[in-house]
């Protein structure tokens, strides 16, 4: 089976676990995510997991549609599973919060065919 073949299973898991990582804190502000650590760890896994999946799309796949910043998801995938200093909570939250409704966007427009 080709990589490509396999683009459209990661991107669906994009988008899954954006939409979790958004629902996580689209409703309450950083100083609630600060007190609550089940909801800051699960904010980091949701997040690591899109990245996770975006590594797995093919390099042509991600080269054809640059409008997604794969770098940057791939990135923070790797700070978080990998503990590089201290991982920054607000980072995390921001991009929860400002990135991620745009990505899911990109992500139903390709998944339904765009």
């Amino acid at each position: 089976m080709k990589p490509e073949s396999r683009d459209p299973a990661y991107l669906w898991d994009m988008r899954s676990f954006a939409s979790e990582a958004h629902r996580l804190v689209r409703r309450i502000d950083y100083a609630r995510l600060e007190k609550d650590s089940m909801r800051r760890l699960a904010l980091e896994r949701t997040l690591e997991l899109v990245g996770e999946a975006a590594k797995r799309v093919s390099a042509k796949f991600q080269a054809d549609h640059p409008r997604i910043d794969w770098r940057a998801l791939i990135g923070q995938r790797n700070v978080i599973a990998h503990d590089y200093g201290e991982i920054s909570h607000r980072r995390l939250y921001d991009a929860a919060r400002l990135q991620i409704p745009g990505l899911i966007v990109e992500l139903d427009r390709l998944l339904d065919g765009g």
